[in-house]
This record gives structure tokens, C-alpha cells and sequence, in this order.
């Protein structure tokens, strides 16, 4: 009778878990299919419309799971950054294009870095004389950023404006964890005063030294968000940032006159703007307009199809030991995916575009070395996106040159270990106790229920300062800097890229294309096609594997909200690695 028990518990869950299989199969095809767009056809007359609908992502998306929305059962429509920027390079000498429309009222999500890019793209798209124009209900400080690139820019009558300036507000839970009776043991170079990440688990506010520093980044980032707006708009600095400590732009009418818009309309009311810049309307008398996503999608570059390689390898996320694939850098993973660069006799040259805070100390060392035998065949280029700092710096230490932009954030050259010790919360919240048996003294040393003494600690220390060393040293190495200068530039400080350049940790200002240029140049190729490196698994393997995380972090996301499931991962990321860490895992604040 208990076997059939059993057997008949066995069998149920075998049916049920294949009928919840077959169902997701089914909601998860329904999604792509409904996703599935007719082909566009771009007419005459046509402008390309930027709205931010995408999320527009560092690196092409690989993971068949990341665009489910698990919610809705619906795809999420995402565009790299490279489509992005082939896009309104091709928009540029398209003559079925008459100009770009910046309406950027999407939900997509995009970095400030990538921004700086596609600023950048839309400043060279003017050069071609057609024209870009802003509309939108309301402008944050974000999307006003790229707007102000536009020829004109307009606001709706009810709509309104953020500027404010920019902060960064860092989350701390020293209080919770006593409440707790949790402790944490933090393991970090006394050189490396300004390593913050630790900071959260043992302080109740900013060190000194790191709000001194988080002042820096702040300032800097800010101070190439007033260039631009000021260069754009022609508003001197000193004025918008008096605009900005007394909210004086909030409403249409303080934007109009204070020169932040040019004209307070209705989003009808553009077709007469469009039509003012020499667009034929339709029958309809409206504009033709054609998505980003649309044209992005026909835009292919078969010239040079059969030349050599400059190849583009994606190093995004944080940095993880071991294998795998899901949105993160793993060491093994991207060591083999650099060797098979380095093997390709089409690739002459390689850009690493590094958009990762770091992560683990032993897999960035195993990226290092990959990237070493690299450049001793090919050129290397790394171009940063919007965080390459601790080990996303460890891994950039040896190309050839770096090339940043100017609101990366990267450096945080210094580690550190913690471990987190929840045996009095165990005891007094919970009841647990511990109690073992040794052969030797140390034994139980890592094990739970175990307090480590003072050679536990100096044996750990010992780890986490050889690892310092052996980062300072390679970082003075590949960027051919006395010792002494990358430590008094190290300390686990961050830089901006603006910052990193004046102090030698990064060769140029630009973007992903800048650094696409300078490879191709480093290897002497005059004509080239880029070659997108990306790791993809098997369809099916990459499913099962990511399912059951994909729909994990969507219940706690669904339960938590976005800003406390956001804060909750960055904790678990922190505490849920073994070894010495290579990490910056705050960011700043920008609305």
C-alpha cells in the first residue's frame, strides 16, 4: 500500500509537471507570436521616430527568457545599442528619412552611458542637414538630456519638467541587521578606504571618504549634463544650475521662458511643425512615421561582407566563477569565448565592451589572462559603458587602449571579503544551537555556528591584501603607470570617465563606435565588417535552465515592487559570493 502511495505521488507530479510545461510552451509561443511584427515598409517622406519604447541593452539579447514578461505572458521588445547606432547612421543617408522625432514617452529601459551614445549618434545625424525635434508631455532630466540635441523642442500645455539636479542616495542596514542580531564580518585593505561596497553592512551612513567621493561623481556627471544642455540651448551654466536650486522649471510656461522649449503645443500640432521642416503629409494630412525598432530591422550592412573582422565581445553584468550564460559574466565562459576570438584568423582586431561592476577577484583574474594572450596576437580595445569598475576594471587593465564615456562610472580598483554571521540570530530569534567536534584547531573555521578568532581573520586579510597587490600591480602594468600613481588613484576609488581620463586610467572619450574606429585602426584595416560575439545556448537547455530563476524573481518582483526587489538583489549579489570580491555595487540616482 505505501509503494502505490508513492507511485500514484510520483505519477501526479510527472503529469502535472508536464501539463505546467506544455502551458508556459504554449503562453510563451502566444507572446513571440503576438510580438511577431509584418514587415515595414519605410516610405518617402518618412520620419524615424525615437520613443524609448525598447529597452535598449549593452548586448544583444541571447536569453530566450529575458524579454517574457511572466506578469502578462507578453514579450518585452528590447534593441542593442550597436542596432541602435547602425540605425541613425543609415538614417543619415537614407533619403526616404526627412529628419528624427524624439517622443519619448516609452517604457523602455536604457542607461545614461547608452544616452551619451545615442546623443552622440543624433549630433553626427544633424551634420547630414535634416532636422530633430522633440515632443513630449513631460521632460525628466534623463530624457531632457537627449533632447536637448533636437533643432527644437516642445512641450504639451498640461505636461511638465524635473530640473533639479542630481543625487545619489545609498541604502544602509547596519540598523536592520542589529535589530537581527546579525553581524557581519568585513575583510577590506586599510589602502582601501574609499571600497564602500562594504560600507552598508557595518556603518549607518556615508564614511568621510566616501561622501566626499560620491560628491565627485555626482558633480562630474552633472557638470557633462550641463555642458550639453548649455551647448544645446545656448543657457549659461551658471543659470541653469540657479534654475535648478530654486525649481524654477516645473511648468511649460517657466520652460518656454527660460529657453528650455520652444513652443508649448499639442501632439496633433506636430504634423504642422513636420510640415513647416518640408514633409509631405499623407492623404491623411498626418506625418509618416516609422519606429526605431521598425527601421532597425532593415538595416542591413552588406558591404564588406567578406572582409576581415573587427570583433565585438560583451562583457555585461557581474562577474561570477565558474560556467554559464544567464545575465551575468561568468570567468570560464568568457575566457573560452575570448579564446575563440583570438583563434578566428578572419578577426584582425577585438573590442571588449565591458558594462560590469565587478564581481568576483579569481574570475576576473581568469578573464585577465585570456585577455593577455589576446593581445599578444591582436589589438584590444575596450570601450566602457556605464559601469566598468572594480573587477570591470581588472579586465580592462590590459587592452591595448580604453575608451570611455564621459559618464562611466569605473576604477574602484580595491576589493574586499565579508561574511556574514547569522549565529546570535539563529540562537536568540530562533532557538537554533550549534555544537562540534575538531582534529584540529581550526576546523570548524567557515563552518555555521563557528566565531572566527584572530588567525581565522589575519589568514583571510592575508588573502584579500595579496589580491590588492596583485590588482594594483596589474593595473600599473597595462596602463604603464608607476606603482605609486595607481595608489594613489586606486583606494577603491570610482571615477567618472571624464575624471579617469585626466588621471590615466582611461586613453579617450567616446563610444562603442569610437572604439570600434581606433581597433580597426590599431590593426591597419581600411576596410572591415563588425562581427557581434555572443555566447547562445541551446534554445531548449536555455529554457528549462532559466525557467525556474525567471519565475522566482518575478513573484518576489510582483511581491516586493521594482525599487525593493532592485535593493534585494543588490544585498543577495554582495552576500551570496564566496572569496575575495572585486566589486562596486551602489549606482547613482538620476531622477
Amino acid at each position: 500500500m505505501k509503494f502505490l502511495k508513492v507511485f500514484l505521488a510520483a505519477l501526479l507530479a510527472v503529469v502535472v509537471g508536464g501539463v505546467v510545461s506544455s502551458l508556459l510552451w504554449i503562453f510563451v509561443v502566444i507572446g513571440l507570436a503576438g510580438s511577431m511584427e509584418s514587415t515595414t515598409v519605410v516610405k518617402p517622406e518618412s520620419v524615424l521616430v525615437v520613443d524609448l519604447a525598447e529597452d535598449i541593452t549593452d548586448a544583444p539579447a541571447t536569453n530566450p527568457l529575458g524579454a517574457i514578461d511572466f506578469n502578462t505572458f507578453t514579450v518585452r521588445k528590447s534593441l542593442s545599442l550597436m542596432n541602435v547606432l547602425k540605425a541613425v547612421e543609415a538614417a543619415k543617408n537614407d533619403e526616404r528619412i526627412k529628419g528624427i522625432y524624439l517622443r519619448m514617452n516609452g517604457e523602455g529601459v536604457v542607461d545614461i552611458a547608452a544616452l551619451e551614445e545615442i546623443r552622440t549618434a543624433l549630433e553626427e545625424f544633424k551634420q547630414s542637414g535634416k532636422f530633430i525635434v522633440s515632443f513630449n508631455e513631460g521632460y525628466s532630466q534623463v530624457s531632457y538630456y537627449l533632447a536637448s540635441v533636437a533643432d527644437k523642442i516642445y512641450i504639451q500645455p498640461e505636461g511638465g519638467m524635473n530640473w533639479q539636479g542630481l543625487s545619489s542616495t545609498l541604502m544602509f542596514y547596519t540598523g536592520l541587521f542589529e535589530k537581527l542580531d546579525m553581524k557581519v564580518d568585513i575583510f577590506r585593505p586599510t589602502a582601501c578606504k574609499y571600497k564602500s561596497a562594504v560600507e552598508p553592512y557595518f556603518l549607518k551612513k556615508m564614511s568621510p571618504d566616501n561622501r566626499r567621493q560620491m560628491a565627485a561623481l555626482v558633480e562630474s556627471t552633472w557638470e557633462v549634463i550641463l555642458n550639453a544642455v548649455s551647448s544645446s540651448r545656448g543657457i549659461d551654466k551658471k543659470e541653469l544650475n540657479r534654475l535648478a536650486d530654486n525649481l524654477a522649471v516645473s511648468m511649460p510656461e517657466e520652460a518656454l521662458k527660460h529657453k528650455f522649449v520652444d513652443g508649448i503645443i499639442y501632439e496633433d500640432q506636430m504634423n504642422e511643425v513636420f510640415k513647416e521642416l518640408g514633409v509631405e503629409l499623407n492623404e491623411d494630412n498626418e506625418c509618416e512615421l516609422v519606429t526605431l525598432s521598425e527601421y532597425s530591422s532593415q538595416v542591413v550592412d552588406l558591404q564588406n561582407i567578406s572582409a576581415d573582422k573587427v570583433a565585438v565581445v560583451y562583457a555585461e553584468g557581474q562577474i561570477l566563477d565558474g560556467s554559464g550564460e544567464q545575465e551575468a559574466i561568468y570567468g570560464q565562459t568568457m575566457a573560452e569565448t575570448i579564446k575563440s576570438v583570438r583563434l578566428d584568423d578572419k578577426v584582425k582586431a577585438v573590442v571588449l565592451r565591458v558594462n560590469s561592476p565587478g564581481g568576483s577577484a579569481l574570475a576576473s583574474d581568469i578573464i585577465w589572462r585570456e585577455i593577455e594572450l589576446l593581445k599578444a596576437e591582436k589589438p584590444v580595445v575596450v570601450s566602457m559603458g556605464s559601469v566598468a569598475a572594480s573587477g570591470g576594471y581588472y579586465i580592462s587593465a590590459p587592452a591595448d587602449a580604453i575608451v570611455a564615456n564621459n559618464m562611466t562610472l569605473t576604477g574602484s580598483i580595491g576589493v574586499f571579503g565579508m561574511i556574514m554571521n547569522p549565529n546570535e540570530l539563529l540562537t536568540k530569534k530562533v532557538g537554533v544551537t550549534f555544537d562540534s567536534v575538531s582534529s584540529n584547531a581550526h576546523s570548524t573555521m567557515g563552518s555555521l555556528g563557528h566565531n572566527m578568532d584572530a588567525a581565522e581573520r589575519a589568514v583571510i586579510m592575508k588573502s584579500v591584501d595579496k589580491v590588492y597587490d596583485r590588482f594594483t600591480g596589474l593595473v600599473a602594468q597595462g596602463r604603464n603607470l608607476p606603482i605609486e600613481k595607481v595608489l594613489d588613484i586606486a583606494a577603491g576609488r570610482v571615477w567618472t570617465g571624464v575624471q579617469a581620463q585626466q588621471i590615466g586610467l582611461v586613453d579617450a572619450l567616446g563610444g562603442l563606435n569610437s572604439a570600434i574606429a581606433l581597433a580597426a585602426e590599431k590593426a591597419d584595416l581600411e576596410s572591415y565588417r563588425i562581427h557581434e560575439v555572443t555566447s547562445v545556448e541551446d534554445p531548449f537547455t536555455a529554457f528549462m535552465s532559466g525557467l525556474g530563476v525567471k519565475i522566482r524573481s518575478e513573484i518576489l518582483r510582483s511581491e516586493m515592487g521594482s525599487e525593493s526587489f532592485l535593493q534585494y538583489n543588490k544585498v543577495k549579489n554582495v552576500i551570496s559570493q564566496n572569496g575575495v570580491m572585486a566589486m562596486m555595487p551602489y549606482e547613482i540616482s538620476f531622477e
